[in-house]
């Protein structure tokens, strides 16, 4: 049976003209995992604007466990495409008619709700679409209110975001957006619990094999403050992000010459070419930070010189040992498009006759002309990780595009120029206890960050999904055991 309730126009949606938001519980367990599970739209107050949503109850303890909000990047992909292909409740059949459940679920240990946003992506519809991180802010903390307001037994839970890829920008601005409200709450808003406890059942996760593994990963850790060994409790969280770009540019022209693990992607010449236009590049990031007009210069003379090469190689810019099968993504979602496209999966979602895709390339481009792209979002962590949010940033060290080298890179530069006042640094760098030989920590500093490593590629809970787990911001779980591989995601 598939139920539908309309709710009315909240306290807080009213107060800024009222909106109707529709709430669907699909037939759950012959969509995805057997759970309590919610699905549709939420009309936003700031613009004619759908946010589709999925929501999935925790595995273990709904009423208690966290509550994890899941952003995927782009711009303009999307969360399905984390849902099915990453660290959701099942994955899709190779034919499109089915699901698989995945014991690996993020959802075995906490509440998971997946986003397609801006408008314009995957389901989500709508005009006046977002074009940066101010939009993208205002509208997230919209529809975060919109969903505790419409389910009120989330709204005393721990609250954690978690994102990836271009969601490096999304995240800061989003925890950002909500860290400010909580500290002068807008009228008929409700407190969001930012700031989370630790859940000691989470230790309760177990290592496991599974014959889908094919992949490593490397993981970068940074830590507003210290805890016991091999212990995860942080507040926001962001894989393989584009971050800041100002650092992050730097590195391409290092990493497209390693070699942990894979080949070297380019020759000399077109090294030396890349080594010699970095210094432009990186002016022209430094120009955009001061002045918005100058940032599509930037995108276009960084973008040319160092991304291009290595797309040219013809390797995948998400794994560096492996070919670009299918271009831009290098992936395959026709299976995930095929399932989404039945009409008694859209009729159980919520979604009308709407049609789903992986990426919108328009919203993509939208925040390429706005200068987005290559504005550094790590400014919006400092007065966080003051007021005790913690974060992590992990990295896998296959992946080229947003690759762990200048993930570190930035998460060290942000430490040594920190500017909140009560940050506690860690006593000594305490990461994750990894079975790898290659694991290693960095040098101890005093720092609000603590990078550590462990092997890998971009996508964590693809590469290793029982380590995944641990990568959940809310995840007290002990981050040991076998080393994973495996393969199939973007």
């Amino acid at each position: 049976m598939i139920l539908v309730a309309v709710v009315a126009a909240t306290a807080y949606s009213a107060a800024r003209g009222g909106t109707l938001a529709e709430v669907t519980q699909p037939a759950s367990a012959a969509i995805c995992d057997n759970v309590t599970q919610h699905s549709g739209y939420f009309k936003l107050t700031t613009g004619r604007k759908h946010y589709f949503y999925w929501f999935f109850e925790s595995r273990s303890a709904p009423k208690t466990d966290p509550l994890v909000l899941w952003m995927t990047g782009g711009p303009g992909c999307s969360s399905e495409v984390a849902l099915f292909g990453e660290n959701g409740p099942c994955s899709v059949s190779a034919a499109g008619t089915g699901t698989i459940r995945n014991k690996y679920s993020w959802n075995t240990r906490a509440n998971l709700v997946y986003i397609d946003q801006p408008a314009g992506t995957g389901f989500s519809y709508g005009s006046g679409l977002d074009h940066d991180e101010a939009g993208v802010a205002r509208d997230m903390y919209d529809f975060l209110q919109q969903l505790l307001q419409a389910h009120p037994s989330l709204q005393p839970l721990d609250f954690y975001v978690v994102g990836e890829s271009y969601a490096g920008h999304y995240v800061p601005a989003v925890t950002h957006e909500v860290w400010a409200n909580n500290k002068a709450l807008p009228s008929g808003a409700i407190q969001i619990n930012l700031k989370g406890r630790v859940d000691p059942r989470l230790a309760d996760i177990r290592s496991g094999s599974t014959s889908r593994v094919t992949r490593d990963e490397r993981h970068i850790i940074s830590r507003a403050r210290p805890w016991p060994t091999g212990y995860r409790r942080d507040g926001t969280s962001v894989g393989n992000g584009l971050v800041a770009p100002e650092i992050q540019y730097q590195y391409y022209k290092d990493m497209v010459v390693s070699t942990n693990g894979h080949k070297p992607a380019v020759g000399n010449l077109t090294h030396a070419a890349m080594q010699a236009a970095t210094p432009a590049c990186i002016a022209a990031i430094k120009a955009c930070q001061a002045v918005a007009a100058s940032c599509l210069v930037a995108i276009e003379v960084c973008n040319a010189a160092l991304l291009l090469p290595y797309q040219a190689s013809g390797m995948n810019v998400y794994d560096m040992r492996e070919p670009c099968e299918k271009p831009p993504l290098c992936y395959d979602f026709s299976n995930v498009a095929t399932y989404l496209d039945r009409a008694e999966v859209r009729a159980a979602l919520g979604v009308g006759q709407r049609k789903w895709s992986d990426c919108n390339h328009v919203v993509a481009l939208g925040f390429e002309l706005s200068g987005d792209w290559m504005q550094s979002y790590e400014k919006k962590l400092p007065d966080q990780l003051g007021d005790g949010v913690r974060v992590l940033i992990y990295a896998g060290d296959q992946d080229y595009i947003c690759n762990w080298l200048g993930n570190q890179a930035w998460a060290q530069a942000t430490s040594r120029r920190r500017t909140a006042p009560t940050l506690r640094p860690p006593a000594r760098c305490r990461g994750w206890r990894a079975a790898s030989k290659r694991a290693r920590s960095s040098r101890r500093t005093a720092s609000p960050f603590c990078v550590c490593t462990t092997p890998a590629t971009w996508s964590l809970a693809t590469s290793q999904p029982t380590r995944s787990r641990c990568s959940m911001p809310s995840s007290t779980a002990r981050c040991e055991g076998q080393t994973h591989r495996r393969g199939g995601s973007a």
